[in-house]
């Protein structure tokens, strides 16, 4: 019994120390892009990015996150809880309206899909048909802060791991390239803090991820638009072949790509920032998993010291986890 309880409390330590380095791997990331945000690769490459800075592009000091990390934290603050999409949803308009998990009070940057379903639900409607399901509204704005839910789905069926998360992007994101791309990024995200090499995640995931988007009858053309992770070796491609839009295929591209060409977290969030353009979703997307890959004692100290609010985003880690731990 003794023995038992000890593994136990292993694993609980080790379940806070996945979450702490979820939320931190995603803020992390998205300070380091926030300066650099929008300048071309060409521009970053005169000056590279190689440590947390400031100012730039939205005139915020270092450690700054944007709307990424703070919708992030937001529906982690809504897991804190009894899952409930309203209150997920009220999060966002919060975020909005009061400034609710901003860095400084304010908010400095929001994705036009993201503000018009955030509009929606502040007039009352349901938040699961808040979101966009246009062909042409598949931004990374549901990806960019999916990451939390992992930690909700972990024991739960793939069918219903996908119908949540389904819900979840369709918040602000409903068509479903951008359901797709959640889904994607979670089993990979699920198979890392399982313990599995990143090599085998990427291979399982290609018979895995495909198999159950096809016994979802799920129209053929848009899985193929994933192709490049689920039918061949992404990480064989060359720098200029890598995409950092912000359309939602090609951050889920990027982020992978950026894990699979590197071996620690600080190689893999530089290099998803400086390969330009949305520096902050690249870079908070890949530094979730790349995080939960190399673990919170691998995220630089000195970044997680500079990051905005750093003591409070451990607090959202811990309450989480006691939720997590408590179902």
């Amino acid at each position: 019994m003794k023995a038992l309880m000890q593994n136990e409390i292993r694993k609980d330590n080790r379940t806070l120390k996945q979450i702490k380095s979820a939320l931190f791997g995603v803020a992390v990331g998205d300070a380091l892009g926030v300066p650099v945000e929008f300048k071309s690769r060409q521009e970053i490459s005169q000056n590279p990015v190689t440590t947390m800075i400031g100012y730039g592009t939205h005139n915020q000091p270092p450690g700054t996150w944007s709307d990424d990390s703070s919708l992030t934290f937001c529906l982690a603050e809504g897991l804190t809880n009894d899952f409930c999409l309203d209150e997920i949803g009220q999060n966002f308009v919060k975020w909005y309206n009061e400034n609710y998990w901003t860095p400084y009070g304010e908010v400095f940057d929001i994705g036009g899909t993201t503000k018009q379903a955030i509009l929606r639900i502040a007039k009352g409607e349901n938040p699961e048909l808040a979101g966009s399901s246009k062909e042409t509204d598949n931004g990374n704005g549901s990806l960019m802060r999916i990451l939390p839910l992992l930690f909700y789905l972990y024991n739960k069926p793939i069918n219903v791991r996908f119908e949540i998360t389904r819900k979840v992007s369709s918040i602000t994101h409903r068509h479903i390239r951008s359901i797709i791309a959640c889904f994607y990024y979670l089993e990979f995200a699920k198979q890392i803090i399982e313990g599995r090499d990143k090599f085998d995640i990427y291979s399982n995931l290609q018979t895995f991820v495909l198999n159950h988007l096809t016994n979802l009858s799920i129209n053929p053309a848009e899985i193929s638009l994933f192709d490049r992770l689920l039918k061949s070796s992404i990480y064989e491609l060359d720098t200029e072949q890598i995409y950092s839009t912000g359309y939602v295929v090609h951050t889920l591209e990027a982020s992978i790509w950026c894990l699979m060409t590197t071996s620690n977290f600080k190689g893999a969030v530089l290099k998803a920032v400086n390969l330009g353009y949305d520096t902050d979703t690249t870079g908070a997307v890949t530094g979730g998993l790349a995080g939960l890959l190399y673990g919170f004692e691998n995220i630089p100290e000195e970044w997680i010291l500079q990051i905005a609010k750093h003591h409070e985003i451990e607090n959202l880690a811990e309450r989480l986890y006691i939720k997590i731990t408590s179902c």
